[in-house]
Parts: structure tokens; C-alpha cells; sequence
């Protein structure tokens, strides 16, 4: 029989630590009392890696190592070893051939392999995975394999306490259900859960919606919805008036459409849902727009500018009056990118005011106003005001309307930075926009400094990132030669555990960045069209959404499917 060699001789060998740290680590491991491994007290000190340490414990006993993020488990492996013994031993089941099942395990501790080999009655083949890597594993598998709501309402009694830590309500106490009887409370608890998860799936929206024959629940997450668990059909109704009753809505009303709003803390952060409540053929459908203040807290760098057009940003943004037009449709992350801007110019020596419809997430420091049409608190009420409060930024949330437009291009004339949004495909567009609205030529061109188109792309999940070729017609799709597509190299996401099999996580913006000139302001001043705006605006060195998305994906941020999916058809020739 081979004796293996101590781990710490082979890590002292690989290079990986000195013989200092070794006799550090295993005096410290004399005087523990907490039974530690020599591993895990070099990791503790700081000396090596925890994947170092598991590949020589690998190599130690000749056992492989997996990364458990590239690996999907067999639903029949998973079948065979019940939840608790694999949340009790932190073991993962993977495959499951014959009577040989292999497990990916933390550590190589023989008594446990033969404890599972005892309880489960078939041999264990141990693979050595990273001790997080496995819980998350668990909690991914088994708790889809058992998370139907059925069986979740089973479970409620024990998990109450998880729930309610989990998530809290801040106004009114509306998340209490000691007052409400049993099957109250497991609704409460319910959608208490479909939040919590929804939060921490990373989801910008829920949506609840009525089917013929069944409830479906729905997140987007980056951008795209996924079906989640359902609800059976028959919690339908309670969960609507649990939603409805949450966001202040009329219990009694399910003839027309209501909005309301949730304000709660979940796992420690404020949450703010927007809620839109639409009767449909079904039942009532419903729509929670998550809001984490967290997510406007973005700094500039981070949103996904270029270099190039990053430096022409703050550029625009620092002139002392003007106004600056960011357009796209609902959902292109607007909003994010203004208040990202706010919060760069926010400072104790600057006075700055909004006018939103709604105010989504308040900024320490300014000052937001809420636009009420009911009692007379519109846009262009709202600008009259805001002029007399001598503020050298203004924040308008949406131009709708010609006295909007003109009351903020007059208040960019005289002295304002003025920031508004605008709904139009491109940056060129927003010029004659304007003028259809019926703002006299000579003030947009006077008074606009520039505007900016913008979109949101998935970017590739960075742990399974892997270089593609893609098929010809993405190249075509996207203007650009086979011959130069060839000497390029791409990149899309295989899909593992980090990015749930999408190879999507997270969301970068494209931005198409039209400053204005003399001859630009001359063409605006003339009636000219979007076409011919574009045309002179790329002559001048703007870089469309397309082109911004192709050297996106030229960087490995994000995919060429992506950028066809959300700019392929946005850039056709003027």
C-alpha cells in the first residue's frame, strides 16, 4: 500500500506555502479547540486559496475535484439521498449509474463516506468540491425539486420564524398576521416568500397572473421574465386581496385598474414595490415593480459608458446650463443613468430640484416633488414653482407635453442645467421630436447641449464565459464583414449554477451620444429631419447603440444575439 503524503508536505512542495507557515498553522491547530483541519486554518491565515487546498487534498488521495457551478446533478442521483442527509453530511449527489453513486463532498472524511454508503446501500464515489459551492447546490436542487407551494404551506409552521426575519413591513404593520386566522397567515407568509425570493433572484419585477386553469407567477430578471413555482389556482383570490390589501388598493373594486405601493425591509434592505393592479379575463393580474435604493446608488463608471463616451458624459454634464435629453423606451435603465448623474453633481454648494411622476427613489440632499394631477400638481405647474426656488439643476422626469417642453427649454435659457427624458428610438430623433410637439425651432436649438439614446444588455456570466462563433447571419445582422468577423474573437456564457443555465448575469448599458454643435444646432434650426440629423451626427464621430453593442461584444461584455436582440433593428439607414 502507497503511503500518501501529508498535506502539508505537498503544499510545502507545489511552492504553495513555506515551511514558517506550515509550523505556524500546525501549532495553531495544537492549541484549537475547534478540531480544525490543517486546511482550513491555512486558508484562515491568509496562506493559500481554498480551491489550492482542495486540489492537493485531491491529489492526496487521487480523488478529482469539480466545479460545481459547471455541473447539473441527475434528478435520479438527487432522488436517491434525502435532503436531510445531504444538508447533514453537506454532500451533493451527482451521478447515479447501477449501484454507484457519486457524491461531491468537501472533505475526504472516510467515516462519513461509509456512514453514506451504510444509509444509502450502494457504493460512493466521493469527488471533492468547495464546502460553499455544495450548500448552494443543495439549496439550488432540493429546493426546486420541493419548493411547490404545497409544499412550502406544509412547511410553514417551522419556517415561520425564517420568513418574518426575512421580511418586514415599515409602514402600518401589515406584514402582522397574529390577528389573522390560520389560512391568512400562511398567505401572508406566502407572499412574504415570493418576495423574498423575487429580492434575492435579483428581480426588477413580479408578475402574478391569472391564467384559465392556473396562476402563474413570473420574475424578470435581467431584463427577461422566467416562470417560477406557482401557486395552485386555488389561492388565487386570496393572494390578490393579500397583494391588493398590502399596497392600499380597494379590496371591493375589481372593475377598474389601481396602483399602490409596499414599502418593506427584506433580509435587512429597503424595498420599495410599485404595484399595478389590471382586471383581466381570469382574474385580476398583478404587477410589483421592485425598487432597491440600492441600485441607484451606481457610480457613472460602473453604468457601461466606453472610455470615449464616458469622458464626453461628464463633459455634458458639468456645462452650466442647457438641457440634456436621455431617450429610450420603459425599462432602458433612464432613470438609473440620471440619477446617477445627480448624485455625481450633488453637493453641499448645489441646489438641485426633481419633478417626477413617480418619485422612485429618493436622493439625500435633493429635493424630489411628486407629480399629483388630481389636485393640480402637473409638470408644467410643478417647472412655474421650481424657478422661484433658484436651483442651478432641475430634473424633469418625463417631457409629455408642449408646456412641459417649453417651461424646461426656457429654464435651460436662462441659466439651468436641465435634465429630462424622452420617448423616441435614437439620440437624433429627439430633434424633431421636440418641434412635433410644437417647440419653436429656434429654442431646441438654442437650448439643447445634447441627447442620448440608450438600452440595456444582458452581460456574459463571467464564470462560464467561453469563446463563440457565431453564425454568419449575426455578423450580417450587424453590419459588420465576414472577413474582418473572422480575425475577431466573441464570447457567450455555456450557462452554469452563478447564472441559472442562462450564461446571462447582470445588465450593461449601450448609449448612442449626440452632442451638439453649430452645424447641428444650424440643422435643427432649419426644420431638419432625424435622418438627416444622423447622418451629419455620425459624420461627426457618434457612435450608434449597434456600434457601442458590437465593441461591447468585442470586449467580452456581452453577446452579438444580445445586441441584435436589443438594437438590431433600432439603427436602420437614414
Amino acid at each position: 500500500m502507497v503511503e500518501r503524503q501529508l498535506l502539508g508536505c505537498k503544499m510545502v512542495d507545489k511552492g504553495l506555502i513555506d515551511e514558517d507557515q506550515l509550523q505556524q498553522a500546525l501549532e495553531y491547530q495544537k492549541k484549537s479547540e475547534e478540531g480544525m483541519r490543517l486546511g482550513e486554518i491555512l486558508c484562515k491565515f491568509g496562506f493559500v486559496d481554498p480551491k489550492e487546498v482542495l486540489q492537493c487534498v485531491g491529489e492526496q488521495y487521487n480523488v478529482p475535484v469539480a466545479d460545481m457551478s459547471r455541473v447539473k446533478p441527475q434528478s435520479e442521483a438527487v432522488e436517491v439521498v434525502p435532503r436531510d442527509t445531504a444538508k447533514m453530511h453537506n454532500v451533493m449527489p451527482l451521478r447515479l449509474r447501477d449501484s454507484l453513486l457519486t457524491i461531491a463532498i468537501a472533505d475526504m472524511d472516510l467515516s462519513t463516506i461509509d456512514n453514506l454508503q451504510f444509509v444509502l446501500n450502494c457504493e460512493i464515489k466521493p469527488v471533492l468540491a468547495l464546502s460553499e459551492e455544495i450548500t448552494n447546490a443543495i439549496e439550488r436542487y432540493y429546493g426546486r425539486e420541493e419548493s411547490t407551494v404545497d409544499t412550502m404551506l406544509q412547511e410553514f409552521t417551522e419556517s415561520e420564524a425564517s420568513f418574518s426575519s426575512m421580511v418586514e413591513f415599515e409602514e402600518g404593520g401589515e406584514g402582522d398576521a397574529s390577528e389573522d386566522g390560520e389560512d391568512d397567515a400562511a398567505i401572508v407568509r406566502l407572499v412574504n416568500l415570493i418576495i423574498e425570493e423575487a429580492v434575492s433572484s435579483r428581480a426588477s419585477d413580479i408578475h402574478v397572473e391569472p391564467l384559465e386553469k392556473r396562476l402563474r407567477v413570473r420574475y424578470r430578471i435581467d431584463g427577461v421574465c422566467r416562470e417560477v413555482e406557482s401557486p395552485p389556482k386555488r389561492l388565487q383570490n386570496s393572494l390578490t386581496a393579500r397583494l391588493k390589501l398590502m399596497s392600499g388598493m380597494d379590496l371591493a373594486e375589481k372593475r377598474k385598474p389601481q396602483d399602490g405601493r409596499i414599502v418593506l425591509r427584506c433580509a435587512g434592505r429597503p424595498i420599495d414595490l410599485r404595484v399595478s393592479n389590471i382586471p383581466c379575463t381570469n382574474g385580476e393580474s398583478v404587477v410589483m415593480r421592485i425598487l432597491d435604493k440600492e441600485s441607484v446608488r451606481v457610480q457613472l463608471t460602473e453604468l457601461g459608458f466606453h472610455d470615449d463616451d464616458l469622458e464626453r458624459f461628464q463633459k455634458i454634464i458639468s456645462q452650466p446650463s442647457g438641457i440634456f435629453l436621455v431617450t429610450g423606451p420603459t425599462g432602458s435603465g433612464k432613470t438609473t443613468t440620471l440619477y446617477s448623474a445627480l448624485n455625481a453633481l450633488n453637493r453641499p454648494d448645489t441646489k438641485i430640484l426633481t419633478a417626477e411622476d413617480p418619485v422612485e427613489y429618493q436622493i439625500s440632499g435633493i429635493n424630489q416633488t411628486q407629480v399629483h394631477a388630481g389636485i393640480g400638481r402637473t409638470f408644467p405647474r410643478i417647472l412655474r414653482a421650481m424657478l422661484r426656488q433658484a436651483p442651478e439643476i432641475i430634473l424633469v422626469g418625463e417631457i409629455r407635453d408642449k408646456d412641459t417642453a417649453e417651461i424646461a427649454m426656457r429654464a435651460a435659457l436662462t441659466g439651468h442645467l436641465v435634465f429630462s427624458t424622452l420617448h423616441t428610438n435614437d439620440a437624433p430623433t429627439a430633434i424633431p421630436r421636440l418641434i412635433d410637439l410644437g417647440i419653436k425651432p429656434f429654442l431646441v436649438a438654442s437650448s439643447v447641449v445634447a441627447s442620448m439614446a440608450q438600452r440595456l444588455v444582458r452581460t456574459i456570466c463571467q464564470n462560464c464565459k467561453e469563446p463563440y462563433e457565431y453564425p454568419e447571419h449575426y455578423y450580417v445582422a450587424v453590419g459588420m464583414d465576414l472577413e474582418t468577423a473572422a480575425d475577431m474573437t466573441f464570447y457567450r456564457g455555456a450557462g452554469c449554477g452563478e447564472c441559472d443555465g442562462t450564461g446571462y448575469r447582470g445588465r450593461k448599458g449601450i448609449f448612442e451620444l449626440m452632442g451638439m454643435n453649430q452645424e447641428l444646432r444650424d440643422m435643427a434650426f432649419a426644420g431638419a429631419q432625424a435622418g438627416e440629423i444622423r447622418a451629419k451626427a455620425r459624420a461627426e464621430g457618434m457612435v450608434t447603440l449597434l456600434e457601442d453593442g458590437v465593441r461591447k461584444a468585442q470586449a467580452g461584455i456581452t453577446t452579438l444575439e444580445e445586441v441584435v436582440r436589443v438594437a438590431g433593428r433600432v439603427d436602420e439607414p437614414g
